[in-house]
């Protein structure tokens, strides 16, 4: 630092009336700007005048305004042995250690640069593979919204811990078997809790097998969780895979561990719950199976069952909000070519749903538009009114203002003799049948002949 006077610095420069002094050099020195020119303060005190004129041994000036140059302050503190670094040795003295921003902005830049080229390195090496495409597109997108450097908090060295990480995750996606997510982290991380829910990493991680899979962030409605064990779940990871169940009917079986109890269920003409583990662990193979109706309540699953087991049309049941087993067993159906068709409670909610649905899959409404419910509504005078604000049905905006200005709710256990009517003698012990017969996109002709044995 060389020979400084720090009595003397203080006492002379180091006083709050010249502060401003000392602040306008410093903001040079930061912008990287060499110390000369004049500086200047437009209204000045009686002390800030004072204080001045004593540093540079002068009278004090009455004029309003002050100036001073910095040339020439540098080169009085270097003459006067205040100290031998000048005026900038004199500005860290006095308020500390100054740093370059373009320089540190500069260095910040390269040590993110490095902190994310073992994760691009690791999604480069994906490109051409399933996958990979999506991964690069959704690395971009986090990478230009700032995420991680929120995530890590704005330090470059958390954030690369935090993609060596992710680099390791995505290495080991999907699984060659499915495991749970403790397992996975300990076995790729050494952590078991590594990827719990809130973690810095795990939400990283999430958003990479979301993009891996194909399957959109939720959206208004979806829940969270759900959504989050249907996304790991698409790559091979299960979380709670026990909690999360789905309620069928009517689906055929085969000779894996989930398709045994199908096969078993299917005879008996009863529904099923099927576990998320099972549908991830050994998804069965839907051969020969065209068509299944999804529909939202599980009475009406129960109506099927008494009414035509074992000869039942395949059915769904969401379960209201659908869980993370209902998606996962509904996009390995539409993955094999199964027509997916669905039908809803008329009410906010069971919009919702429905809408959600209609995201994330290749489905048709059946008897799920405006046309239905105002035939539902003439059938049945005395149901509750409808609460909450509307929601637009993405497939038929004349169902939201129809049922907007009518005001009622129809549960679709209402009107379930009625489907289950429209699907007598449609069973799936017909396999062969005329191929298409695309669903509706509304009221119309339903998915399939009444009384007759199509595809199923």
């Amino acid at each position: 630092m060389g020979q400084v006077d720090h009595e003397r610095l203080s006492r002379l420069l180091g006083t709050a009336e010249l502060a401003w002094v000392i602040d306008r050099a410093r903001r040079r020195m930061e912008r990287g700007e060499p110390l000369d020119g004049t500086v200047t303060l437009a209204s000045a005190s009686a002390g800030e005048r004072d204080a001045l004129a004593r540093l540079l041994g002068r009278q004090p000036r009455t004029a309003r305004g002050l100036s001073v140059s910095l040339g020439d302050l540098d080169a009085l503190l270097r003459r006067a042995g205040l100290h031998d670094g000048g005026l900038a040795g004199a500005v860290i003295t006095l308020s500390g250690p100054v740093t370059v921003r373009a320089q540190a902005q500069s260095a910040q830049a390269l040590a993110w640069a490095q902190a994310f080229a073992g994760l691009e390195a690791a999604i480069a090496a994906r490109t051409g593979a399933a996958g990979g495409a999506e991964l690069a597109e959704w690395l971009a997108h986090v990478r230009s919204s700032g995420l991680i450097k929120r995530l890590a908090g704005g330090s470059p060295a958390t954030g690369a811990r935090l993609l060596a990480g992710l680099a390791l995750v995505l290495e080991a996606l999907p699984c060659q078997r499915p495991e749970s997510l403790p397992a996975f982290a300990a076995r790729v991380l050494g952590r078991a809790h590594a990827l719990d829910d809130g973690a810095p990493l795990s939400t990283l991680a999430l958003g990479a097998a979301r993009a891996l899979a194909g399957i959109a962030a939720p959206g208004l409605g979806e829940s969270p969780s759900e959504a989050r064990r249907e996304a790991w779940a698409a790559v091979g990871v299960l979380c709670d895979e026990l909690s999360s169940v789905v309620l069928t009917l009517g689906l055929p079986g085969d000779g894996t561990e989930s398709g045994g109890p199908l096969a078993a269920a299917h005879a008996a003409g009863e529904p099923l719950w099927l576990t998320l583990r099972q549908l991830v662990r050994s998804p069965p193979t839907w051969r020969g199976l065209q068509r299944v109706l999804i529909v939202e309540n599980p009475s009406v699953v129960a109506f099927a069952a008494d009414r035509f087991a074992p000869a039942s049309v395949p059915l769904v049941c969401t379960h209201g909000q659908p869980r993370a087993a209902t998606m996962v067993l509904l996009r390995s159906l539409a993955a094999a070519g199964v027509q997916l068709v669905h039908h809803g409670d008329f009410d906010w909610p069971g919009i919702t749903i429905a809408n959600l649905l209609q995201r994330r899959l290749p489905l048709k409404p059946w008897q799920f538009g405006a046309d239905a419910y105002r035939e539902a509504v003439l059938a049945h005078r005395h149901t509750a009114s409808l609460v909450g604000a509307p929601v637009l049905a993405s497939w038929d905006r004349e169902l939201t203002a129809t049922m907007a200005a009518t005001g009622r709710q129809v549960e679709e256990e209402l009107v379930a003799q009625d489907l289950l009517d429209s699907l007598e003698g449609a069973s799936n012990e017909a396999p062969g049948g005329p191929a298409g017969g695309h669903p509706s996109s509304g009221d119309g002709e339903p998915p399939w002949p009444a009384r007759l044995a199509p595809a199923w």
